[in-house]
């Protein structure tokens, strides 16, 4: 049993993994830019689902650069719209909170790491009643680089007490991917069954399904 639980921590992403929040965040992109004469199209803002939100700022300022805000403020006003459709029309994905009240049950201490505002995490966990189950949270935004910059997974594995090569990284983004290999950590593509393209050439597990998972014992955790 010792052997199997070589992993002793995982650690989340946030952002389609805990939530399906990524129509919110394009829905609140379009709202704000828009509203600055931004022109922002699907193609585009697909580069962006990744970045932090600051950095989203920064590539629409540069296609088409407002100057009646400032960036930070431009930054506060998508936070704050998130904020509010994420109060109002957040939807956790299935199967998320069993999943992990297993997990915690195994002894696997539970983080979070994500490229989202700090100030957005409590908000989210408390929408789906996951707050008393994460060990610690950490965001890109205490960082001088987002994903796929290490340094968020880095510092989630410090918090935890956890060398990275004990974590496990669950992602949904090859960006994501990216971040968590660098650290040193082992990788599960979430999937949510779907075959949505995103590259999953650095997994080193896949989970389809948080449901599909809980249903199969013998499958709980694919990295045991």
């Amino acid at each position: 049993m010792a052997e199997k639980h070589k992993i002793k921590a995982v650690i989340f992403d946030m952002d389609g993994v805990l939530i399906d929040s990524e129509p919110l965040w394009q829905k609140a992109e379009f709202e704000v830019f828009s509203s600055l004469g931004v022109t922002v199209t699907k193609e585009m803002a697909e580069i962006t689902r990744t970045m932090t939100t600051a950095e989203v700022a920064k590539f629409w300022h540069t296609k088409f650069p407002w100057t009646n805000i400032s960036l930070e403020t431009t930054e506060q006003l998508v936070i704050a719209k998130v904020t509010e459709l994420i109060k109002n029309e957040g939807l956790g994905i299935s199967g998320i909170k069993t999943y992990i009240e297993s997990l915690r049950a195994e002894g696997f201490k539970i983080g979070l790491a994500t490229n989202s505002p700090y100030s957005i995490i409590p908000i989210v966990l408390e929408k789906l009643n996951l707050t008393p189950l994460f060990d610690s949270v950490s965001s890109s935004d205490d960082e001088e680089n987002g994903k796929p910059d290490p340094a968020v997974y880095l510092t989630a594995s410090r918090k935890l007490g956890v060398a990275p090569n004990d974590c496990i990284a669950i992602e949904d983004s090859y960006s994501g991917m990216r971040a968590a290999k660098s650290a040193g950590m082992r990788v599960a593509a979430f999937t949510n069954n779907t075959t949505n393209g995103v590259d999953t050439s650095l997994a080193d597990y896949i989970i389809e399904n948080f449901n599909l998972e809980l249903q199969k014992k013998e499958r709980l955790y694919c990295f045991l």
